[in-house]
């Protein structure tokens, strides 16, 4: 059977009313069906979508992926309901689909939207993720590709509540992107009940302006005040972000539940969905399309400058990682159109600032909003670019939820952090990652690298740029000797020996700084007639098994592990994970890692506080052996 499409440059406001009772009913009859769901909150919002999506919504069902095709993006990720009832009604998801595969194990249609259905860009179910997600995209369209599609982001007005939020329309204000439109529905009612501001519209707009947006107040079940709205936001010229703020009733269409604060989140029980579609007039079939977007300009082949070789070091130099980040960004950006740099205004430490000054129209400034920086890059993401963000480590942690949903949607963003651990030094404790690598090497398919020096930072870069998922490159703030030689490999999940011999008495693992503190030890112990494998583990996930079973199997699974990290979660617990896995059972591990709550110093005095430092690695070895050889254990020195 084939459904025919209603393709009139503009549907009238009679037939979008005709649609938002299908939204509804369809929202109703699909969360009963699954025993689960938003029916209350898909309801509220269904008058603006039925406007949205027959009467402004640019876009191209059957080519989700073209270029001109607006964004619509549901940051009220919950009432998937509505929108999963919008795609049946434009006909790419099908009645049976709806019914049967709506938050069902193993379909696509599951309780929050995810780019698992090709009309979804990013993940949401995470207040306040999706309007940050849209600013991304937004750039992207206004400062890269120079198009004209729009990003139309529903809002709920729970999630206001979120700073996320206003680190976006602070951001997307900064930028100037017109191209931007939030669309909050103010239904009154959270999860458990009313919200800060209630309907109290008049506060929504004095705080949604004080962050530089142009903001509409209307009435959200008003077809036609919906209508003008949007109208509004398709025909001013400016350089403003909209907020459109919609008065709503959760559970509008059924008197039993409207404005109920006791049906939030929950499906209606059968007699009452069949009570709740009778009310709105029974089930329809409607099969509605919008508008198109219009014509796109000719693709013009991508601005590439000559080829720019990797920037080099010679062995022994003194080269901080982070530095050699910058180096490697700017090479990286003249050979590769796509690559784009985001920082948090800490450029000049992270040497993202490098970047900046090579390649100004692809530095994107987030300033001190985190959060922000990784949604950015996200919707970066989202339309092809391949993103570099960096901060100082620490900042990460309070962007987690940003990446782990980054996961789920699946995007391709590269993340790093400069200034990790003790190692920083008279900072303090502020501004140490401690917790990072664990953190990153959470998050699903992600990458995490490590490097030493300034010649596999600038590989490890490079290798990054096409590297599929959430990657995570840790840089160090000081300056330390370049190790290898220019066109050493370093590929992802690979390790380096760089001390061994065939009567290895123990191993010596590093990661970053410790690296230069494992070879300093293996030459204090050879003097003492040790011999001592050191492994470079700049790839900590995924971890070199192969060399690392190696090493443990030559020393008899005496093994030294030093990071400058907190001991949970870090290098170790990487490499104890691998063994294991791997089989291997014999194993005599000490842990050196930052195990008490560090404060101000120089580095040298840290490292050797928290037991990281060459003397302290000599020590951990020789009881290592000792204990075999039945030796007394050796008790490092005061420092």
């Amino acid at each position: 059977m084939t459904t025919t499409f209603h393709l009139a440059p503009k549907i009238g406001l009679d037939t979008a009313a005709e649609l938002a009772a299908q939204l509804r009913i369809d929202s109703i009859r699909s969360s009963t069906a699954a025993g689960s769901g938003h029916p209350s909150s898909s309801m509220s919002a269904a008058d603006l979508l039925a406007v949205l999506v027959t009467r402004h919504l640019r876009y191209d069902w059957d080519e989700p992926h073209a270029l001109g095709n607006d964004h619509l993006i549901f940051s009220k990720g919950h009432a998937s309901p509505l929108l999963y009832s919008v795609f049946k009604a434009v006909g790419v998801v099908g009645e049976d689909e709806l019914m049967t595969g709506y938050r069902r194990f193993g379909q696509r249609l599951q309780g929050h939207p995810t780019p698992a259905l090709p009309w979804v860009d990013v993940a949401t179910g995470s207040l306040g993720q999706g309007l940050p997600d849209g600013v991304g995209i937004a750039l992207a369209g206004k400062y890269l590709d120079r198009l004209s599609y729009r990003v139309w982001v529903l809002c709920g007005d729970s999630e206001v509540a979120e700073g996320s939020i206003w680190e976006a329309l602070d951001k997307a204000a900064y930028y100037g992107l017109s191209n931007l439109t939030a669309i909050v529905d103010v239904n009154r009612l959270g999860q458990r009940g009313p919200t800060a501001l209630g309907w109290n519209l008049d506060a929504y707009a004095r705080r949604a302006e004080a962050f530089g947006a142009r903001v509409l107040v209307i009435d959200g079940h008003d077809l036609a005040a919906i209508d003008d709205a949007l109208t509004t936001v398709e025909m001013t010229v400016g350089e403003q972000p909209t907020v459109i703020l919609a008065r709503t009733v959760k559970g509008r269409g059924f008197s039993e539940v409207e404005d109920s604060p006791d049906w939030h989140g929950k499906p209606f029980p059968p007699d009452m969905a069949e009570r709740a579609i009778a009310e709105l007039g029974g089930i329809r079939g409607l099969a509605l399309r919008g508008p198109l977007p219009g014509p796109m300009p000719a693709p013009q082949p991508a601005s590439q400058t000559a080829t720019a070789p990797r920037p080099r070091y010679g062995v022994g130099t003194i080269v901080a990682t982070r530095k050699a980040y910058g180096d490697a960004l700017i090479a990286l950006g003249a050979r590769d159109p796509r690559v784009v740099v985001l920082d948090a205004e800490v450029g000049n430490s992270t040497y993202a600032a490098d970047f900046a000054h090579a390649h100004p129209d692809r530095f994107f400034e987030m300033f001190i909003a985190e959060q922000q920086l990784v949604a950015a890059a996200t919707g970066l993401a989202v339309r092809g670019y391949r993103p570099f963000a960096s901060t100082f480590a620490a900042f990460l942690t309070r962007a987690y939820d940003f990446i782990r949903m980054g996961a789920v949607s699946g995007v391709d963003v590269r993340l790093v952090g400069s200034h990790a651990g003790v190692e920083i030094g008279a900072d303090g404790p502020s501004q140490m990652a401690l917790e990072d690598i664990a953190m990153f090497r959470a998050v699903h398919g992600s990458t995490v690298l490590y490097p030493c020096d300034a010649t596999s930072t600038v590989a490890l870069v490079d290798a990054l740029a096409t590297r599929q998922g959430i990657s995570y490159l840790r840089t160090t703030r000081g300056a330390y000797p370049v190790l290898y030689p220019d066109g050493e490999t370093f590929p992802i999940g690979g390790a380096k020996v760089l001390r061994s011999s065939d009567h290895d008495d123990v191993t010596l693992i590093g990661a970053g700084v410790t690296v230069h503190g494992c070879l300093q030890a293996a030459d204090v112990l050879l003097e003492h007639g040790i011999q001592a494998r050191v492994i470079d583990c700049y790839s900590v996930k995924p971890i070199d098994t192969v060399t690392l079973t190696r090493a443990a199997t030559a020393t008899s699974g005496r093994i030294v592990v030093a990071e400058d990290h907190h001991p949970e979660g870090g290098l170790c617990s990487a490499v104890t994970d691998a063994l294991l896995a791997a089989g291997q059972s014999n194993l005599s591990i000490a842990h050196l890692a930052v195990r008490e709550q560090p404060g101000s110093g120089s580095a040298a005095e840290l490292l050797s506080w928290a037991g990281l430092d060459a003397d302290h690695i000599v020590v951990a070895a020789r009881n290592l052996v000792g204990s075999r050889r039945h030796l007394p254990p050796v008790v490092p020195e005061e420092s």
